[in-house]
């Protein structure tokens, strides 16, 4: 109940304050390439529920809908500004939108795509399904990109049996660091 309350205060704080932010972002977007400033991904969520997550779009339109790291030439469809966006985090800032609704958390497993079904089934396994996915989480200050899929699950378990308060402000604030320095961040 105090996780949720917490997500609930912060994402409505953060969608408000950050709202010319969100402006010039999006209309950034809309000027850098053709199609809309968002991209709803299918995402996987708590109990495996899938829902649309908001991200501003960082690559071309028609893009296969698939992880980046499974696409023959990543760089082909990522736009100008969408490196700048993604090597920042700055395109996941929509996603407050989705915690201020409930599908997600400010903290907890990062929503796997529709097709990961080997993430999907490794969280599954280790409980990790019974958590709302997270802006930021434990494997995202361990890792980010860089993790292979087992780790990412194994990291996720332990957020599950550790998870509290005052680790999830030390993971949001260790989030905002990684999220400045673009480590770990492959495309």
């Amino acid at each position: 109940m105090a996780k949720r309350l917490f997500d609930f205060i912060a994402a409505l704080a953060g969608l408000i304050a950050l709202s010319p932010v969100l402006a010039a972002i999006a209309l950034a977007v809309r000027i850098d390439s053709p199609g809309p400033a968002l991209h709803w991904s299918s995402r996987v969520g708590r109990r495996n529920r899938l829902f649309k997550m908001p991200k501003f779009r960082t690559m071309r339109t028609g893009a296969p809908n698939v992880a980046t790291h499974l696409l023959e030439d990543p760089d082909a469809w990522i736009t100008p500004l969408g490196r700048f966006l993604r090597r920042t985090s700055l395109d996941e800032l929509p996603q407050l939108w989705s915690v201020l609704t409930g599908q997600m958390s400010l903290v907890g497993p990062r929503p796997a795509l529709f097709n990961q079904d080997d993430l999907v089934a490794l969280r599954t396994a280790a409980g990790v399904d019974a958590l709302r996915p997270g802006v930021t989480g434990w494997a995202q200050i361990n890792g980010r990109d860089e993790l292979p899929v087992e780790d990412k699950a194994r990291l996720d378990a332990e957020y599950l049996a550790i998870q509290s308060l005052p680790l999830d402000v030390k993971i949001i604030l260790r989030t905002a660091l990684t999220a400045f320095s673009g480590r770990g961040v492959r495309h």
